[in-house]
């Protein structure tokens, strides 16, 4: 607007000084311009590279300073669907100040862009680097898990899902005569279909890679079209394997079964009771209404919402879902490493914590015992690595150890 003011005001004026300013304010832009192609030159060649399941699967390929960049804007680089809030925000209100030495010592060891504590309902801790601002989203990856699982609760107690110890092919027949004939919803969500899959994020060999960059006939749904190519490995329920491509194959059943987005239905559910202050957006394969969302990644959200989010799971989701149903799905509902897998979510030790994880640094853990959220967003220097899972325990296990000493 104030541009606009200048060039209406340099029309109805001939001396020298008001010419000189409208020259200045033109230069401003066109630098800002300039600037902003140099910062980001993916972000404008972006729609022309591929379909959004390429461009999705090389993310992987990025260089630290562009993930950095990109991580929080995801929306500037794929097509996303928009997950409404609702009215009043939730307050999250300030408390006394626990570890910042800590805080800030992790976030730098560990290239992270923000880190949030909320204990008892109040900020204990609240740190940003990276660019990233209170305002600004940042992708949660593999978080979103945890959501699509928990889409997949509320569908149960709409009754748009009728168990999930109903067949997929209930809801997906385009599967009947793969390996997945004859694997329930609940298999699909505890990754026990007994389905061969390779989960890799160095090579381009990875069925998580090929998932999005094997092309796929117009009309066809490309996540169905792959996962149907998979041979079984073993028998459903007998064997756990984590699957990024189950999560997706999720989501797909559950715009099936209810008619809605992932982004609708995460709204209803979800982000209109808790409280959330921002919109959140989802990686979609196409931004309009047809388009379908990734189920196994691509929600983002602002540090606080998130936290939001892990209040919200802790004090049991309302009627949104069945009534238990974050006990069940916070449990180790498989064996899987030394503490299991649940729906999404991943069993911490023996106090009762679990999280929901992402590569390259996301997590929300959650400690009722505590009372207890802690987010981390970041850009590790690689997707995983022991070093930095055994950094991010170790930090949590110093904040509780605060708050142990407090009591």
């Amino acid at each position: 607007m104030r541009e606009e003011k200048t060039l209406s005001t340099d029309r109805q004026k001939t001396s020298s000084a008001p010419r000189l300013k409208f020259a200045l304010a033109l230069c401003r832009i066109l630098a800002f311009m300039v600037a902003c192609t140099a910062v980001s030159p993916a972000f404008s060649q972006a729609k022309s590279q591929g379909t959004v399941g390429q461009r999705l699967a090389a993310d992987l390929t990025w260089s630290q300073p562009e993930r950095a960049q990109r991580f929080a804007h995801m929306d500037k680089f794929f097509p996303v669907h928009t997950v409404r809030r609702g009215g009043a925000v939730k307050p999250l209100p300030t408390g006394v100040s626990l570890l910042p030495d800590v805080v800030a010592g992790y976030m730098q060891s560990e290239h992270l862009a923000g880190v949030l504590v909320l204990q008892a309902g109040h900020v204990r801790a609240e740190r940003y680097a990276l660019g990233l601002t209170p305002t600004d989203r940042w992708t949660g990856f593999s978080m979103t898990k945890a959501m699509t699982d928990t889409l997949a609760g509320a569908a149960v107690r709409a009754g748009a899902i009728h168990s999930l110890d109903d067949d997929v092919t209930r809801y997906l027949p385009e599967m009947r005569g793969s390996a997945y004939d004859g694997v329930t919803v609940r298999q699909l969500m505890t990754m026990t279909s007994g389905v061969r899959w390779n989960e890799n994020y160095t090579t381009a060999d990875a069925d998580n890679v090929r998932l999005y960059s094997t092309p796929v006939a117009a009309g066809k749904n490309a996540t169905v079209e792959y996962m149907r190519t998979l041979p079984r490995d073993a028998a459903p329920g007998s064997r756990w394997l984590y699957n990024t491509g189950e999560t997706d194959l999720l989501g797909v059943l559950l715009r099936r079964a209810t008619g809605r987005t992932l982004a609708q239905q995460l709204s209803a559910a979800v982000w209109q009771h808790a409280g959330m202050e921002h919109d959140a957006t989802w990686i979609a394969n196409d931004a309009g209404p047809r388009g379908e969302e990734f189920g196994g990644s691509g929600l983002s959200a602002t540090l606080r919402d998130w936290a939001r989010l892990g209040l919200w799971v802790m004090r049991g989701g309302g009627d949104t879902v069945p009534a238990g149903w974050f006990d069940d799905a916070t449990k180790a509902q498989v064996h899987a490493g030394a503490a299991g897998y649940g729906y999404g979510w991943w069993p911490q030790g023996t106090d009762g914590s679990y999280a929901a994880l992402g590569i390259f640094g996301q997590s929300i853990l959650i400690d009722p015992s505590r009372q207890l959220v802690i987010v981390t967003v970041g850009d590790w220097p690689q997707a995983s690595g022991a070093a930095h899972t055994a950094a991010r325990a170790e930090f949590w296990q110093q904040v509780k150890t605060a708050i142990d000493n407090e009591r």
